[in-house]
């Protein structure tokens, strides 16, 4: 087990910059999901730390131990690939010991070590078995295996889970969750699953356009998002963007800019005021779930408070909560409810705004204020 240290990493093809100025610092023990739309650079990122691609500038770390020119065969790794890599003439049990056999490890320590995943991934009654007799699941776990048995410094993963169907893609990523817990091994784990990123990693990784927008905890990347990229990125729904100043003077509020009729002030803390300035233009984004049926007794729980009152466009019914599209002036948000109290479409809905959670950004730089 090891930590891994990137700095200042760069890759082109060509012309054509894919990463840029990446730096991470990931402890041991960690688990880091590198988490970003299609074409982001993640995989690429991944491919370098497994060695499989060249670095164009900037120094690879595991350990103490430079890697840049070091092949993957000796950079005691392991990997899982989306497509698993299965021998597909192997059994189950030839997959998993082949990498062992290679290097010649004896026997006897080839069986321990088998019997000692197989136990582990509950797949004892597969290893005679051939890939294609497997369902996908299955062979996810298989790929595993193989890169367990290695016992490597590093555990890297690259979309595992994205050729499996929604229900088996809960299920393996709980598993995986688990196993994390088990062996506390580092990791590194490519998804452009949001919310993968939220329930496996330690810290996240956000990418965007070849470089790295927010390196934070879980909790943190969705309460406090570096920028407007990362906001909309991760959520399901996204957090809803408002164009709007904060008051030049009264109580600390920022002022909603795209309403009908009389301006509508919603307070803030005093301290997010204070950082954005009085007068200032600011990007108000507020999630979905911070935006509910006003309640009385909401007055007096949570003391910034704001109602706003909107029509309903939209209502759509998901099972355990209700997504409503509302108007406010010329925008369309997304507020979430219980289903018990959904509102219904045309009706003119009372929204209590928790401003306590909601963030404010600068509208030229998109950054967090």
């Amino acid at each position: 087990m090891a930590s891994l240290t990137i700095s200042n990493l760069n890759k082109s093809f060509g012309s054509v910059a894919v990463l840029q100025g990446i730096d991470l610092e990931v402890k041991t023990g960690e688990f880091v999901v590198l988490v970003g739309p299609s074409g982001c650079g993640k995989s690429t990122l991944l491919a370098m730390i497994a060695g499989l691609e060249s670095i164009s500038a900037g120094e690879i770390r595991i350990g103490e131990r430079l890697v840049n020119d070091v092949p993957p065969k000796d950079r005691d790794i392991a990997m899982v690939f989306q497509s698993y890599a299965l021998y597909p003439t192997m059994t189950v049990r030839a997959n998993i010991t082949f990498g062992m056999e290679s290097r010649g490890v004896p026997k006897q320590a080839q069986a321990k070590a088998l019997a000692s995943v197989a136990g582990l991934l509950q797949i004892e009654s597969l290893l005679g078995r051939k890939p294609s007799q497997l369902s996908g699941g299955q062979r996810q776990r298989v790929a595993m295996g193989r890169a367990l048995v290695r016992d490597p410094a590093l555990f890297l993963f690259d979309e595992p889970l994205s050729n499996l169907d929604a229900k088996l893609r809960v299920e393996m990523r709980t598993e995986i969750k688990k196993l994390y817990q088990r062996l506390a091994k580092t990791t590194i784990y490519v998804t452009h699953d949001q919310v993968e990123a939220m329930t496996l990693a330690s810290r996240i990784a956000v990418m965007h356009q070849g470089r790295l927008q927010q390196f934070a905890e879980p909790r943190t990347v969705y309460d406090r998002p570096a920028n407007m990229f990362v906001a909309g990125f991760m959520g399901s729904p996204p957090m809803n963007f408002l164009p709007a100043q904060i008051a030049a003077s009264g109580p600390a509020a920022v002022v909603l800019t795209e309403s009908e009729g009389q301006a509508m002030r919603l307070p803030l803390p005093d301290k997010v005021s204070a950082s954005a300035g009085g007068g200032r233009r600011v990007v108000l984004g507020i999630r979905p779930e911070n935006l509910l049926r006003y309640d009385r007794r909401l007055a007096e729980e949570k003391p910034y408070l704001a109602t706003i009152k909107a029509p309903v466009e939209v209502v759509e019914p998901t099972g355990a909560e209700t997504m409503t599209i509302v108007r406010i002036g010329t925008r369309e948000i997304i507020a979430r409810f219980e289903p018990d109290a959904a509102p219904s479409v045309g009706e003119t809905v009372t929204l209590a705004v928790d401003m306590a959670k909601a963030c404010l950004f600068d509208p030229e730089t998109e950054k967090l204020i």
